[in-house]
């Protein structure tokens, strides 16, 4: 967030609502709206389970060159030939003509001086997975890239690593892409049909892997925070935001391949269209968590929504005493009483920024919207209060995920509210970054995500899906999606 009383505005185009490719997905032999239960994942049911290698299944016969033969690499040419099973199926509903596997497959130990070449450069010291386009092969580091994946964050994070790769030899195979086009929109396609992919393995039509719709899931989208671009004024940032990552893998997961082979940079800048994408100067997007900030920013949201009864805020702490709510600390709403309560100390540590240490593979991306999401999330219960709509179920803290998400786009220094304030107007607006903390608390502990007791849906797909349709969707769609 950033602080501020003037500014100028940007000429840029109203966002549009753009939500998902389709509105439809093919389950089981029938087309289903994925809309009939929201509290489905994209249609499929919630399970809690095993997510992993299938157990007793014979391996994929996959050739591996330069392999150590390791259960690494195993698990990479499982994964290889689950892969090519489903584009041997799906090629057609993106491209004429017939899949083709790519050529070479090879993993490597980047620790070894003496090791293979990918791609025309040494693999010593190369950690990383790629695909290189020039001679058709993916290869990947078996040493420390996967089995770190694997190690925090569940073996299908190190097959969604692969999905990934292979969307990119799936771009050019089919034809999709051209040399000239922005890196945002060869990473945004391949996140897409790695999602498509994860859709395929979650309806258990894999030979190799299984994977369940809640925490296996959940995992899976949280790897994707590893690989977002943290500095967006970098020319070099072309994967894109974890939002955006995110974003386009669950396009892939509801709607299919045939979805994700419409993403261009036009459809990527009308996803983007409203929303921060640089840094001004030297700011770094963060705002102290104090009463002065907090106080602010409540207000801000009274703007938003412009409540015939807005709600009051407490600064003195979360545990308002509510006749008809528990506590929900850091932030909790009294429906009785019509209050927001903070506790301020609390507060403001989940909205500290961690410092960077040696662990290059966490994923809890945090700063201080960590903290006023969860604000915004307390007050998007008054304005349901304020309807006249359950506080207390599932479809409560989907609409509290996604009123936020209004609020989030609201706040951005280049939205309709933005250009209809005086200029002398004190606001807090959205900075890049804070999109991607909101959904590292989404993914994490998604109180964000819940009813007024604090009881959250248990995919943290669902809770991130509702969250984006509020971003790009407002408020119509969260009160037509969740009603």
């Amino acid at each position: 967030m950033r602080r501020t009383r003037r500014f100028e505005r940007v000429a840029v185009p109203v966002m549009a609502v753009v939500l998902l490719a389709g509105c439809a997905q093919q389950v089981g032999g029938t087309a289903v709206s994925i809309y009939d239960n929201p509290f489905t994942v994209a249609g499929l049911p919630v399970t809690n389970g095993y997510s992993g290698p299938r157990v007793g299944v014979l391996d994929a016969d996959v050739v591996v060159e330069n392999t150590d033969g390791g259960p690494v690499d195993v698990l990479a040419g499982n994964a290889i030939g689950d892969i090519e099973d489903y584009w041997r199926e799906e090629f057609r509903s993106i491209a004429k003509g017939s899949f083709e596997p790519v050529s070479t497959i090879m993993s490597w130990d980047p620790s070894e001086r003496r090791g293979p070449r990918f791609c025309g450069e040494p693999t010593f010291d190369f950690v990383n997975a790629a695909y290189c386009s020039p001679g058709d092969v993916i290869g990947w580091d078996r040493s420390y890239l996967m089995p770190q994946l694997i190690d925090d964050f569940g073996p299908m994070a190190a097959v969604m690593v692969l999905a990934h790769e292979y969307g990119h030899a799936i771009q050019y195979s089919a034809g999709l892409i051209a040399d000239d086009d922005p890196g945002i929109v060869f990473e945004q396609q391949a996140d897409c049909f790695a999602g498509a992919f994860m859709r395929h393995v979650a309806e258990g039509r894999a030979a190799h892997f299984e994977l369940d719709t809640s925490d296996g899931l959940n995992n899976v989208l949280a790897s994707m925070l590893l690989f977002r671009d943290t500095d967006p004024n970098d020319p070099d940032s072309i994967h894109g935001s974890a939002f955006e990552r995110v974003t386009a893998v669950q396009i892939g997961f509801t709607d299919g391949a045939g979805a994700c082979a419409q993403i261009d940079a036009a459809e990527i800048e009308t996803r983007r269209a409203d929303l921060p994408q640089y840094f001004d100067g030297s700011d770094d997007g963060e705002l102290a968590v104090t009463a002065e900030s907090v106080d602010l920013i409540f207000h801000s949201f009274d703007r938003v929504f412009e409540l015939a009864n807005p709600p009051r805020l407490d600064l003195s702490g979360a545990d308002l005493d509510c006749a008809d709510a528990a506590a929900t600390s850091p932030v909790s709403y009294c429906p009785a009483t019509n209050t927001v309560g903070v506790d301020l100390e609390e507060l403001a540590e989940r909205g500290t920024p961690t410092t960077a240490g040696n662990d290059e593979f966490d994923a809890d991306v945090r700063g201080d919207y960590n903290a006023y999401v969860l604000v915004a999330s307390r007050y998007a219960l008054a304005v349901q209060h304020s309807n006249g709509q359950s506080l207390t179920d599932p479809r409560t803290a989907l609409r509290a995920a996604c009123l936020s998400g209004v609020i989030s786009a609201a706040l951005s220094p280049m939205s309709a509210l933005a250009a209809e304030l005086e200029p002398d107007a004190e606001m807090v607006w959205l900075s890049p970054g804070d999109l991607d903390e909101a959904v590292s608390g989404l993914l994490t502990d998604g109180l964000a995500a819940s009813d007024v007791n604090g009881t959250t849906v248990p995919s943290g797909f669902s809770r991130v899906d509702a969250f984006r349709t509020g971003v790009l969707g407002g408020e119509a769609a969260c009160n037509g999606r969740y009603r």
